[in-house]
């Protein structure tokens, strides 16, 4: 455990001009499936829960009942008559499918565990599609244990009567659906798509031809397959669980991310770079009465609203000028046209935030005239777009500016200060994963340096979790006794602050997973009180004479 009382510092303090308070801050998306991933939970009935269904799904024995026995003739009945009254072509085809290769399949070892299934995308797809909906009539959660809605289902016909009424008797109009106007409200049945034979490989031509009912049927197959289930193990106590977790980790997730970066840990830091921020989270910021008093709150000029992952930017307001003349605004698009169109990853839009500010005149350093050029990235899975990211940033910090050309302009470069999810492994695997301490070195060679200094400890991890087998892809689950030490856990140190070599000492950096300034080592998380699969890491700069 670490403590935080570093952070108490007073910005009052007469060294204070001197040191820059920098933390950085992927806050991540919202996850829909409160079971995909392990958290820590006060509740004996989680730990119970996972370790039975894991267990189950091990070795089911007797209970590896047929899924006909689950979804039985009546349901399947209802739900063939269902698609026809909708006009869902290719009903009969699917019918004879089921009762030919679905029905008979025994529900773990060849249904939940069968690869075909998952090539195919029989359930992934649909389940992507209908999970959670954000449409124009607000969110809607198709009944299942794996999102956030919030009915209890204690049997199989309670799920089913309530499954049934969202996927026929509901309208959604998606909201990424709205393109040059509103799109007409649809039953949700009518939002999935056929899946391709072209794209996924796995699908015979008989399949594509019927694809739309037949992920209708595997869908319902696989959501009255959980219901049966996490009923069977956790009966009258699963759902309270849930709720529980839901409440923490979406519900509550932006109001407790908003009560750690306003909390006494974070008061004086001088600037906060935030990933993975839906847009909404902009006017909470804004209209937070402590961090819209204390910070300009900078976004990128389009933020992106499909994705809902938005880099930001939070500046104190005590200590830069953002609309100085001189030096201002955002560059974003002016720095992605530096990375290398060779990249072996992209870009996607809203990872990368850059922008311009001037200190003001107490804390200005007069021969950069107290410039700072600070930037915000959220790196893909395997880190592969962040190098490519670092050397454009670098290279556009070092051009002279072309906007204030004179003899004015101050002839040093602007401070570089970088905050960044850089997704940083432990170990690296060229064109594969780009590993911490490759990372570290490529730094050191155009003359920036980490937080965590020229070699970083790859045990030194920032990331820490693992997914459970209560979500669908059981190729990547973790057992619950090896979550820790698992090739596939993702605990790695893929957080920093980087910065120019020569601008900055580090005094002191730190890593927070409870909220309060303090890190727990062996503690994986989100947890119900953190609600970040990211470490928050925080570090106090002091400026070099």
């Amino acid at each position: 455990r670490a403590s935080g009382r570093f952070f108490a510092m007073s910005a009052d303090e007469p060294d204070s001009g001197r040191v820059l308070r920098v933390a950085t801050w992927n806050v991540a998306a919202v996850n829909n499936n409160p079971f995909e991933y392990f958290i820590t939970h006060h509740d004996p009935a989680y730990n119970e829960l996972m370790a039975d269904f894991e267990a189950f799904i091990d070795s089911p024995g007797d209970g590896d009942v047929t899924v006909g026995e689950i979804i039985d003739d009546a349901m399947f009945e209802e739900l063939v008559a269902e698609m026809r009254a909708h006009g869902i072509e290719g009903v009969d085809a699917t019918a004879e499918y089921w009762h030919a290769h679905i029905k008979p399949r025994r529900i773990v070892s060849g249904f939940l565990k069968d690869k075909a299934i998952g090539a195919k995308r029989l359930c992934s797809m649909p389940d992507r599609v209908t999970n959670t909906i954000n449409a124009a009539e607000g969110v809607l959660y198709r009944p299942t244990v794996i999102n956030c809605y919030a009915q209890d289902m204690p049997t199989v016909r309670s799920w089913w009567e309530q499954w049934r009424r969202f996927m026929f008797h509901t309208k959604a109009t998606p909201l990424s659906s709205k393109v040059g106007g509103d799109a007409a409200p649809r039953d949700v049945c009518h939002l999935l798509d056929p899946i391709q034979m072209s794209k996924y490989p796995a699908v015979t031509a008989s399949e594509e031809a019927i694809s739309v009912p037949l992920q209708t049927a595997c869908m319902a197959a696989f959501d009255g397959i959980l219901v049966h289930l996490v009923n069977k193990l956790a009966p009258g106590k699963w759902h309270g669980v849930k709720r529980e977790m839901v409440k923490a980790l979406n519900e509550n997730k932006t109001r407790r991310t908003l009560d750690i970066l306003a909390s006494p840990a974070y008061r004086s830091c001088d600037v906060f770079f935030v990933q993975e921020a839906a847009a909404a989270l902009v006017s909470d910021l804004e209209s937070h009465s402590e961090l819209g008093e204390r910070y300009h709150v900078l976004y990128p000029e389009k933020l992106d609203g499909k994705r809902d992952q938005n880099s930001l930017v939070l500046c104190s307001k005590k200590r830069f000028d953002v609309d100085d003349p001189s030096w201002r605004g955002e560059t974003t698009a002016a720095v992605t046209g530096f990375v290398a169109k060779d990249a072996p990853a992209g870009v996607a839009p809203g990872d990368l935030f850059c922008v311009r500010v001037v200190e003001r005149s107490s804390h200005k350093n007069e021969k950069d005239g107290g410039r700072y050029l600070l930037a915000s990235f959220h790196g893909d899975t395997n880190g592969l777009a962040t190098v490519p990211v670092v050397d454009a940033v670098d290279k556009h910090a070092l051009l002279p500016d072309p906007t204030t050309p004179n003899e004015k302009t101050p002839k040093t470069p602007p401070r570089l200060v970088f905050g960044m999810d850089a997704n940083t492994h432990k170990t690296h695997e060229e064109s594969k994963k780009q590993g911490v301490s490759d990372f570290a070195a490529h730094l050191e060679k155009i003359g920036l340096v980490s937080c965590w200094g020229v070699e970083p400890d790859p045990r030194v991890h920032t990331t820490f979790n693992a997914r459970t087998y209560l979500q669908p892809q059981l190729n990547k689950a973790v057992r619950f006794a090896e979550r820790a030490t698992s090739s596939s856990t993702d605990k790695h140190p893929k957080d920093h602050i980087v910065f120019r070599l020569g601008t900055f000492d580090v005094r002191i950096v730190s890593r927070d997973n409870t909220g309060e300034g303090e890190f727990v080592d062996d503690t994986p998380f989100p947890t119900l009180t953190f609600p970040s699969d990211h470490a928050l890491v925080c570090a106090e700069l002091v400026e070099e004479a």
